[in-house]
């Protein structure tokens, strides 16, 4: 079984990955400039940054892999 993507199908991908990357860069920046107020809620911005990162890998490998993005 083939599984094709169209090449706008994923440059969307793409740039839906690489928008998940800023956010979670903005959010960590963010996250350890708010820390000193409120210490308890930091490792779950952390962990909300991580998952972005995630997806975005994900995305990013589907978008290269079946698509013809790169």
């Amino acid at each position: 079984m083939t599984v094709a993507i169209t090449h706008a199908t994923s440059v969307k991908l793409a740039e839906v990955g690489f928008l998940l990357i800023l956010i979670a860069g903005v959010w960590l920046v963010a996250s350890e400039l708010v820390s000193l107020g409120a210490p308890k809620w930091h490792k779950f911005r952390i962990i909300v940054a991580g998952g972005c990162l995630a997806a975005a890998g994900i995305l990013l490998i589907v978008a290269t892999h079946w698509g013809s993005f790169g």
